[in-house]
């Protein structure tokens, strides 16, 4: 099969690849659409970061080159003769963490796991072999492009929740890149009634109000905190943190109530100076959040499906798999108007 397969920094070969054997309890998806998270551009551009080059994985035992990417959707091909939920032919996502299973399911990815993509071969593939406990039907009226995003929108809505967002409450997102869209949308999804986004690009800051966002403000010239607190001068009830950089974590703890929650959603590559004290006088709850359970990943195609929300601005670019490079990691790091840049492999809608 043809496959985008990561060798090293800057190097991504579009090649053949074997597929995989289907054990007694797997599922062989037919990809059709897989979109390219900044997980993927961050291991072309400066990997390797997760994948495993000198030593194999000690869970799949697998090590670089492998198939990059980790969001996507498809049909079920084939299935192994346990399968008894899945059939060929049903139209399904794919759950692509694979944990321990012995912790609950709030803690489980935060002991060991795998991931598609990463220690295992992923997506940007014709085929993808995965076992049936991940992967998702998905209803007939869900676009196969439009489910690709089920994955992202996951992260953000495990974080909203950790953000114990509920209806009507007042919240800021503090970065506009595609995780940052995905949070609006998880926020709105979870009954927000007032959601800031912050942001540096403008293009960004656009799509945000598209996608949910009832205020913007480039931060470029602008105070963040000082617009919340001329509407809400205790602070908010949530601020969520995805820009990954000092001045918005610090900006997100003043902007919050106290007993108000700020979860960290960005990876901050740098470390930076904090000094707890900033939570003791404040009362804010800090915390973070990894990847998703997987009824999070199951109730974030309830979201899509819902009427009132609008994914539609953050898929700004769908490409073909042979121009995933110039394309797609290219593209994403010289162009701030791409947000979710989808890879066409069926194209089966």
């Amino acid at each position: 099969m043809k496959a985008a397969v990561w060798y090293g920094n800057k190097d991504v070969r579009v090649e053949d690849r074997e597929i995989k054997s289907v054990k007694d309890n797997d599922v062989k998806v037919k990809v059709s659409w897989s979109g390219i998270c900044g997980t993927d551009l961050h291991e072309y551009e400066i990997g390797p970061l997760l994948v495993q080059v000198d030593t194999p994985n000690k869970l799949t035992g697998e090590k670089a080159p492998l198939v990059l990417g980790h969001e996507f959707s498809g049909v079920v091909e084939q299935t192994g003769k346990n399968v008894t939920e899945l059939k060929k032919g049903d139209r399904v996502v794919v759950n692509p963490v694979v944990t321990s299973g012995q912790h609950s399911p709030e803690t489980d990815r935060y002991y060991e796991f795998y991931s598609a993509g990463l220690h295992t071969d992923g997506s940007f593939a014709e085929y993808v072999v995965s076992n049936e406990a991940n992967v998702v039907p998905i209803p007939n009226e869900l676009p196969l492009d439009k489910a690709a995003l089920v994955e992202p929108l996951s992260v953000a809505a495990q974080a909203v929740k950790e953000a114990e967002v509920k209806e009507g409450d007042a919240v800021a997102v503090f970065g506009a890149g595609p995780i940052g869209l995905f949070t609006i949308v998880a926020a709105k999804a979870a009954g927000a009634k007032e959601i800031f986004s912050f942001d540096l690009s403008d293009e960004r800051l656009a799509k945000a109000k598209e996608v949910g966002a009832t205020v913007t403000l480039n931060t470029k010239d602008n105070d963040a905190v000082a617009r919340i607190k001329e509407k809400y001068p205790e602070g908010i009830d949530a601020s969520l943190e995805v820009a990954g950089v000092k001045p918005t974590f610090d900006s997100a703890i003043q902007a919050t109530k106290p007993k108000g929650n700020v979860v960290v959603v960005a990876i901050h590559a740098r470390d930076f100076e904090f000094n707890p004290i900033a939570l003791m006088t404040s009362g804010v709850k800090l915390s973070s959040s990894l990847g998703y359970e997987h009824e999070t990943f199951k109730k974030s195609i309830d979201i899509l499906m819902d009427e009132t929300i609008n994914v539609d601005p953050i898929m700004t670019k769908k490409i073909k798999l042979d121009d995933i490079v110039e394309e797609g990691f290219h593209s994403l790091s010289s162009d701030l108007s791409q947000a979710k840049v989808l890879v066409e492999l069926s194209g089966d809608m």
